[in-house]
């Protein structure tokens, strides 16, 4: 296996701008790192499955994702447009409402299932990296632990950054929300357009 070109592509491929970090950013700067830390478990476990089904099903998923790629990338980039507006509708507030506090986990986890930056980058690892080179159950299983860990680490570190400014991005909270609903909506015009 060509290790740092694997290690190259899963750090830069985990640590650029997505969905997760995004929203992860915005929900450490919102309700500070401890609040946000669910929702970044959420990440972790999510992009754990899809590691899974991309080692376990990953020929099933090469002959299958271009069927399927046209509708999952106009409801990647239709829910990637619904949270550039809610995140610019979306007054900053400190308090936390129980609803949004109990389904952070879940929205995390579930996010990984429309995140076509995820998904692909799951599909391209292994089929480009692990499955030519290995193929056991623990090998298949200790690699889809790694990259969700590579993922969960992403999503921790631009939470960090969310909260460590958040004095910074509360003063500027109007202008903040504009320019991550822009990356968004940038996001989902990439995928569109590719």
């Amino acid at each position: 296996m060509p290790l740092l070109s694997f290690l190259l592509y899963v750090f830069v491929t985990s640590f650029t701008p997505g969905p997760n970090n995004i929203m992860a950013m915005l929900f450490a700067n919102k309700y500070g790192f401890k609040r946000t830390l669910k929702f970044c478990l959420g990440v972790g476990a999510g992009f754990f499955v899809i590691m899974i089904l991309s080692s376990y099903f990953n020929l099933l998923l090469k002959n299958f994702i271009p069927k399927i790629e046209f509708f999952m990338t106009i409801l990647a980039a239709v829910y990637m447009l619904y949270l550039a507006t809610k995140i610019i509708k979306s007054k900053n507030k400190n308090e936390d409402d129980d609803g949004d506090k109990n389904n952070r986990f879940v929205s995390g986890m579930l996010l990984q299932f429309i995140n076509p930056k995820g998904i692909l980058y799951g599909i391209t690892a292994v089929s480009t990296f692990i499955i030519p080179y290995h193929s056991s159950n623990a090998s298949l299983l200790c690699f889809s632990l790694f990259l969700a860990f590579i993922g969960f680490l992403s999503t921790m570190s631009w939470s960090v950054f969310g909260s460590l400014f958040q004095k910074f991005l509360t003063k500027y909270s109007s202008q903040f929300n504009i320019v991550m609903a822009l990356l968004l909506v940038y996001s989902a015009i990439s995928i569109l357009v590719r």
